[in-house]
């Protein structure tokens, strides 16, 4: 049986019917079920909007300016683009900056990574995520509107290697800049505080650790972690964030200060008052979560290996769900981010050394949701 295990939910297995026009969401199993649903588990119809754009090379980071184009970091090259959406057609895509000496090892999973705008109506800075040939870091670039700047570092000593650099970052409703790491195959750091490595971080925006942090002038926020790939505020000032496991399960996690998510003694739920349990949790091969995106009560996780993209309701303290959408239809999906119009673009990611590329990959769909 496909499973899902969280606390407090079962629900029974039924198919999933997904084209390339519109998903209806089912429910894939678990193990309890609420006798009476939460309002929040009806949910959103999600269908396909439009192609945004077409033949990118392995898009990772993905994010919005205020006049609804966005930034895309390509994560093999080191190139940004400028994704300009037209309602007539295809987008205009144009390079607008490049971060030097990116080191992506082929077969791997290092590279330029996330990128991050400045909230604002006139934002004058990106931050980026990216790995170099002996660390991971994250560094400022100056936007005048129409290029970047050469990257300033911020941040270096995150560590790094071919698998597991994380590399997701997004603003917290508090203008501190909250970063998701990985274990770089090194599963004990991510139990060292002294480590940067399988964390979530919170900076400022020059870099340092942000006030009020819990574990005194360290940047770390919490601890724990095996991969993180999606990082998301929800609309009650909650992180969430997506995490790959290892061979059992991958998880949505609902972040709280100083937790320790129990990495690598537990991959998924382990029952341990001492570490925070997942709020979901997948089987790998229906998952590999990458980015993150909410709207409203519902998280929209981008699933690598599922092919899929997964919908959860979480405005309840069980979950609502939750329900895989488009199963295959676009390949390995990346990131999902949500537009200034409201609308959810998805990036794949078929070109990123682990699938067969269709004519027209990698690309940005988008869709609406409603």
């Amino acid at each position: 049986m496909r499973g899902l295990v969280h606390s407090g939910l079962v629900v029974a297995l039924m198919a999933v019917t997904a084209c390339s026009s519109q998903a209806e969401p089912q429910p894939t199993p678990s193990v309890t079920q609420s006798t009476t649903p939460p309002a929040s588990a009806s949910p959103p119809t999600v269908k396909q909007a439009r192609i945004v754009a077409t033949g990118l090379k392995s898009p990772w980071g993905l994010a919005f300016l205020p006049d609804g184009s966005a930034l895309v970091a390509l994560r093999d090259s080191g190139v940004i683009k400028r994704v300009v959406p037209s309602a007539a057609g295809s987008a205009q895509v144009t390079t607008v900056g490049e971060v030097p000496g990116v080191d992506h090892q082929s077969g791997g999973e290092n590279g330029l990574l996330g990128i991050v705008v400045e909230p604002g109506p006139t934002p004058k800075s990106a931050y980026v995520y990216y790995s170099t040939s002996t660390d991971n870091r994250i560094a400022s670039m100056s936007w005048d509107g129409t290029r970047l700047g050469a990257p300033r570092t911020i941040l270096r000593g995150i560590p790094a290697g071919p698998f597991h650099d994380g590399g997701r970052m997004v603003f917290g409703p508090d203008g501190y800049l909250y970063v998701g790491t990985g274990d770089a195959r090194d599963s004990a750091s991510a139990q060292r505080r002294s480590s940067l490595g399988g964390k979530i971080l919170r900076i400022t925006t020059s870099g340092a650790a942000a006030p009020g942090n819990p574990f005194g002038d360290s940047p770390v926020w919490t601890l724990g972690h095996r991969n993180i790939q999606g990082l998301a505020f929800d609309a009650q000032q909650r992180l969430w964030a997506s995490e790959f496991g290892e061979k059992a399960h991958d998880e949505l996690n609902l972040i709280t200060k100083g937790a320790n998510y129990g990495w690598p003694k537990y991959e998924g739920k382990g029952s341990d008052p001492a570490y925070a349990d997942p709020y979901v949790q997948w089987p790998t091969a229906e998952a590999s979560p990458s980015g993150l995106a909410i709207i409203g009560d519902w998280a929209y996780m981008a699933a690598l290996r599922g092919q899929r993209l997964w919908q959860v309701g979480i405005a309840e303290p069980t979950p609502a769900g939750p329900y895989d959408l488009f199963v295959g239809t676009y390949g390995r999906l990346r990131t999902p981010a949500v537009a200034p119009d409201g609308s959810l673009w998805v990036t794949t990611s078929n070109t990123d050394g682990r699938a067969t590329p269709k004519a027209g990959d990698d690309r940005i769909v988008a869709f609406a949701v409603s």
